[in-house]
């Protein structure tokens, strides 16, 4: 799949501006090492970046993923003026996608300026609906399950979960050093997306 055709929208709130979701690029690495400077961004994300040559090397990682079809990540960007972009607000991602496995898992994380405008649940819900619709056509399998995984401490992280409907399964104990801290699985299924769709018509 090639991924710079591959641009996701979510619409602007009240208080908010309008998302655009597109893949990581060379041009990100400058802004990605001062997000990667939030102690809480830092706490809840494994990623090592702590320079610009950490940066270079995450943001090829997340290219690599495309090119293999195994990950998807986005750079959620706050909708500009006359459709530029506006400053980077978070990321979204979808990975551990394997052919002829039906189930994959999500992921997300928020700048520390964007917190608090919903960023994180409408990148979720956006990469929701590609994941379970378009995605399928391009790799010719379909996905029926999405799980996202959280610490249990990470309370933020569950209420955005809950908001786009991925129901809590399943408490998790620790498994270092993926997940050094107990957890929470939860479930998103195609078949509730699409009832999610029909409820809008």
């Amino acid at each position: 799949m090639e991924n710079n055709a591959v641009r996701l929208a979510a619409e602007a709130t009240g208080a908010a501006p309008a998302l655009v979701l597109r893949p990581w690029g060379p041009q990100d690495v400058g802004e990605l090492v001062e997000v990667f400077r939030d102690d809480a961004l830092r706490r809840w994300t494994s990623a090592a970046v702590d320079d610009e040559a950490g940066a270079a090397r995450w943001v090829r990682d997340q290219l690599r993923g495309w090119e293999t079809g195994e990950r998807y990540a986005f750079a959620v960007v706050e909708s500009g003026p006359a459709d530029a972009e506006g400053g980077l607000a978070g990321h979204v991602v979808l990975k551990g996608v394997v052919p002829g496995v039906p189930s994959a898992e999500v992921g997300y994380w928020t700048v520390a300026h964007a917190r608090g405008r919903a960023v994180a649940p409408r990148a979720l819900r956006a990469l929701t609906d590609w994941a379970f619709t378009a995605l399928p056509a391009a790799r010719g399998a379909e996905l029926t399950r999405l799980e996202l995984v959280h610490q249990v401490d990470n309370t933020a992280s569950c209420r955005v979960a809950r908001k786009c409907r991925y129901a809590l399964a399943t408490p998790l104990p620790p498994a270092p050093p993926a997940h050094p801290r107990a957890g929470h699985l939860h479930v998103r299924e195609r078949d509730d997306a699409r009832a999610d769709r029909s409820e809008d018509v």
